[in-house]
């Protein structure tokens, strides 16, 4: 998880007022289809509207927070205020950050994130802008990956997500799920996070396990001491390591051969 994004999120966010009146036409709706165990928060993010010459600064609250305890509270689909009016002065949303979080064990500290977000803007390039697939709605699409690796004496497996946009063609692309509207785009809209997750894993860094016909092996390296344990040509000498129920394995992900 990204420590600072964490830090800004719990310092400055607040919670959006539920059975607050937000007309149609100055919100949209924001949604994400996840794998199971995924989940996401976000903070929306608002400056001066054009045209308005007053200013806010963090402790006035200009951001508004999505989905803090995504682990216990979650809700996938939240109204977004495109305008809000914070100490008299009208603000407009320029921003939604968004942490997709995935749990991959039962202890609290089995799971990893990766960002992303939807930029809004008064004009964009035709290039960048969202396009609506229904009068309604539209996606951003993306596909996440579990990378693999192993830490500590013992080699303990832990998992980190990788997150990229999917193209039109149905394609991984380079880069993050990021969305682009512009403001005119969103009143009464909906905007969906669309995230599927990669059918294989992989290692988190090359020359560190190698590929069996029914998973990996683990390098040995110099020794279980040995933190990096890379393969350097030596395919042949692996070690054990240890997945996060605490199973002693030769193999992963299956645990035994």
């Amino acid at each position: 998880m990204t420590r600072t994004f964490k830090g800004l999120f719990l310092g400055s966010c607040m919670v959006l007022v539920a059975g607050c009146a937000i007309g149609q036409s100055e919100s949209f709706t924001f949604t994400a289809d996840l794998p199971p165990n995924f989940a996401y928060y976000a903070i929306a993010k608002y400056a001066p509207a054009e045209g308005e010459t007053c200013t806010v600064t963090l402790d006035d609250n200009p951001y508004l927070g999505f989905n803090r305890e995504w682990r216990t509270e979650y809700k996938p689909e939240h109204e977004v205020p495109i305008y809000r009016t914070v100490k008299g002065c009208r603000l407009a949303i320029y921003k939604i950050d968004l942490e997709i979080n995935a749990t991959y064990g039962k202890d609290r500290g089995d799971f990893s994130g990766d960002t992303t977000a939807v930029i809004i803007r008064k004009e964009l390039e035709e290039k960048y802008k969202g396009t609506f697939y229904t009068a309604e709605e539209s996606a951003i699409n993306g596909q996440c990956q579990w990378l693999f690796r192993t830490v500590g004496p013992k080699r303990y497996i832990r998992k980190l997500l990788d997150c990229k946009k999917v193209d039109a063609q149905g394609m991984v692309a380079k880069g993050r799920p990021v969305g682009a509207y512009t403001l005119d785009q969103l009143p009464g809209k909906t905007v969906k996070l669309k995230i599927k997750l990669a059918d294989e894993e992989a290692p988190g860094w090359g020359d560190t396990w190698v590929k069996v016909p029914n998973g990996w092996k683990r390098c040995l390296g110099k020794g279980l001491e040995d933190q990096h344990g890379y393969c350097h040509g030596n395919y042949k000498d692996f070690s054990t390591f240890k997945m996060p129920d605490d199973r002693t394995c030769t193999i992963y992900p299956g645990c035994t051969e």
